[in-house]
Order: structure tokens, then C-alpha cells, then sequence
């Protein structure tokens, strides 16, 4: 069966359980969630009965890796849980140069369930918390690039005034491709749930009742769409909240703990990769497949404007492969202005021919990456302004150059 590769992207508002909690994250008071009915079911009978989660649908062959943001600036300084905008919308134009299908919260669960396929390989993008910059820095990019995204909000964040989303940013994004899914209503840290575990059962799942349900009810009168999703704050989890869960029609939950999803992972304990302001190489893991018979040819579908070599998404075994663009349909070419930059490199000492008005460059060290971007920029005579750069990402076949020695 020939696999196809998809992914999810998910944007929420959380924090790894052993990260630092978000710096003047505002209170917004109690009104917000109190829109909400109560949660909480008559006493009595206050630990839920554990429920089995249902048989699982076969795998099918398709995988999805599932991202992971939260907060990002252009003046910031990077960290785990912010990455700047620049960073994020090259991670964007890698995924589209790689030909990874981006797909919905809904087609991911309808694949889940066995009701439909995915490509073999696929992402989904998810963002967690409900950090403004959500909407100012990351929005604008995705709507650009045409990618569907979920946010796991926090309801105690929303409208909290400061660096938080409001209710407007969010039902614009709605049009734009945005889902919501739950984050809990106060994104309690490992410490706060294991202190009301400790004052007894009855305190413990109201406690927990309220943070799912609470939240729950309120997204979905405030957003007028059902909610099935939820993200653990922290990642962190324990048994008792399966249950819970459930209670409350959440379908999928979302942990932190990175891999590659199948059809049939279990759905209380989903993989997320989250993506890391300061680490570079977790975006790579994430979007790296391991080539499997049908899945190892080009994954780009991307095109230049002008002739390149290698190919926009093809894969090449050496890791010292030529570089060559082809600008000679360019009319009125500056002939000294045509510059190349090779991802690890940087700008790159290429030879220009003014006669066939052709770039080139062969890599003189060893890619180590699964992806390497290029871009070549230039102007035209009288400009003095340069054209917008031509970029292309080319695949280097690992263990095919480790094969033949390329050591």
C-alpha cells in the first residue's frame, strides 16, 4: 500500500511540565468562565468508573506528525516555549517546499476513527495557550500559506487582556482555517493537581471535572463549535483523568511526548512534537520521515520560476552535490548582482557565467541535514533594489551517502 505523508499543526497556549510557567500571563477574573453551566455532577459517586478506550481501526500505512507552538515574537529573545516569527515562517516554507500535506483537526480524526484516508505522510499544526502573538505573528503566515491550525486555549487566558487572544482575533482566525480544542479552563501545573489529589476523591475530581468541563462548555458557547480535542496542560496526565474525558465527549488528548502517529495510537495519549524557540533540530525530527518503500521519492512539489539543479524536493545521494540556477530568461539581468545562499552555509562564493547567465556552486563540506534550502538573488539593470530571492529545498538520501562512503 503506498504510504502519504500528512501533518497536523497545532497551536496552543501550555508548558512542559519541568518549563518555566509563563511570565505576567493576566488574570482574568472568574466572569469569563462563569458563562459556562456547572461542570460538576451531583456528589455522591465522585471517581468515575474507568472506562475502555474502544478498539482502534487498523493501521493503514498513513503517518502524521503533530506540531506543537505557543508564543512567538519578532523582538524577543527565542526559548523553548517562544520562537521568533522569522524562524517560524521558514519552518512553514520548509513544510510546503517538502510537499507535507497539512491537514485539519476534523480530517485527522475522521482518519483516526478509519471514516476516511490521509496522504502517507501528513502534518497538523497545533498552538497552545492563546498567546496574542498567535494572531499578530503566526496567523498572518499560515493564512498566507493556505495551512489549517487548532488551538488549545486556556479559558482563564481568553480575553485577559495584554498578551492574550480575545474573542474577536479568535473568531477571525475561525474563518481562516483555526479550530479550537480545550487546554483546560486555568492550565493547572503538575504541583496543582497532585495538591488536590491530596485532599481526598471529592475534591480531587470536582477539581478535575471543573478543568474539563468547565473549559469545554465554555469554548463551545463562546465559539458555536463542538470541541472533541483537549491538550494536557504540561503534558502531564495521570489515569484518573481518562474517565474524566470521557464524561465530557473529549474524542483525542494530546500529550508532549514526541512520535510520529498511526491510525491505531491510542487516542488518550496522542504524540505531539513541540517545537522549541531555542532548538532548531526538534522542527527537523518532526518532519522527517524514515523513507519506506513507496514513500522514499520526492516529497516536494514545489517549482522555481527559472531551471535548478538539484530539482525543487528531489532527493540526491551525495552529500557534495552542484548547485545551479538557470537565469537566462531573465531580461535586463544585472550581470554582477546574482548572489546564492545555502542553508548551513550562508552566502556562498558561487561562479556567475555573464554568457549563459548561469550560478552555480558544489557543496564543499558534508550536508548533514535531510533538507537543504537555497536562494539565489539578483537585480535588474536600473534597479537598485534586488528581486525578491528564488528559493528551493532539494533532499539528501542519508543512508544512500553513507552507503557509498560519502564519510
Amino acid at each position: 500500500m503506498r504510504l502519504i505523508p500528512s501533518i497536523v499543526l497545532v497551536l496552543g497556549v501550555c508548558s512542559f511540565t519541568w518549563a518555566q510557567k509563563p511570565d505576567s500571563r493576566p488574570s482574568p477574573g472568574q466572569a469569563l468562565v462563569a458563562e459556562a453551566q456547572p461542570a460538576v455532577p451531583p456528589a455522591g459517586n465522585p471517581a468515575p468508573a474507568p472506562v475502555q478506550e474502544a478498539p482502534l481501526p487498523e493501521d493503514d500505512g498513513s503517518r502524521v506528525t503533530i506540531l506543537g507552538y505557543h508564543e512567538f515574537s519578532t523582538s524577543k529573545p527565542a526559548s523553548a516555549m517562544r520562537i521568533k516569527t522569522a524562524t517560524f515562517r521558514k519552518q512553514m516554507e520548509a513544510i510546503k517546499a517538502l510537499g507535507l500535506p497539512v491537514i485539519t483537526l476534523d480530517a485527522f480524526e475522521k482518519w483516526k476513527r478509519g471514516e476516511d484516508a490521509l496522504p502517507p505522510r501528513s502534518v497538523l499544526i497545533t498552538i497552545d495557550d492563546g498567546w496574542k502573538s498567535v494572531y499578530t505573528d503566526a496567523f498572518p503566515i499560515l493564512k498566507e500559506m493556505g495551512f489549517p491550525f487548532t488551538l488549545f486555549l486556556y479559558t482563564k487566558y481568553v480575553d485577559g487582556g495584554g498578551r492574550a487572544l480575545t474573542t474577536r482575533m479568535i473568531k477571525e482566525m475561525q474563518q481562516h482555517g483555526c479550530t479550537i480544542g480545550s487546554h483546560s479552563v486555568s492550565h493547572p501545573f503538575p504541583g496543582t493537581v497532585k495538591r488536590h489529589a491530596r485532599k481526598g476523591e471529592e475534591d480531587y475530581f470536582k477539581f478535575l471535572r471543573a478543568e474539563y468541563g468547565d473549559s469545554k462548555a465554555f469554548l463551545e458557547k463562546r465559539f458555536s463549535k463542538p470541541v472533541t480535542a483537549y491538550a494536557y496542560p504540561g503534558g502531564y496526565l495521570t489515569e484518573d483523568m481518562f474517565p474524566i474525558g470521557d464524561e465530557f465527549g473529549y474524542k483525542f488528548f494530546f500529550t508532549v511526548k514526541p512520535g510520529k502517529i498511526r491510525r491505531n495510537s491510542p487516542n488518550r495519549t496522542l504524540a505531539r512534537y513541540i517545537i522549541l524557540g531555542n532548538y532548531e533540530q526538534s522542527f527537523e525530527t518532526a518532519t522527517s520521515f524514515h523513507a519506506t518503500g513507496a514513500t522514499a521519492p520526492l516529497l516536494g512539489y514545489q517549482t522555481t520560476p527559472h531551471p535548478v539543479v538539484p530539482a525543487p524536493g528531489s532527493m540526491v545521494e551525495s552529500r557534495l552535490p552542484p548547485i545551479r540556477a538557470d537565469l537566462s530568461a531573465i531580461e535586463n539581468l544585472d550581470l554582477s548582482s546574482p548572489v546564492m545562499r545555502v542553508s548551513g552555509f550562508g552566502r556562498v562564493p558561487a561562479t556567475f557565467d555573464p554568457v549563459k547567465k548561469t550560478i552555480s556552486w558544489t557543496v564543499n563540506r558534508h550536508l548533514r541535514r535531510r533538507a537543504c534550502e537555497v536562494s539565489v538573488q539578483w537585480r535588474l539593470v536600473d534597479h537598485t533594489k534586488s528581486e525578491k530571492p528564488m528559493r528551493w529545498t532539494f533532499l539528501i538520501d542519508r543512508e544512500a551517502s553513507y552507503q557509498a562512503g560519502a564519510e
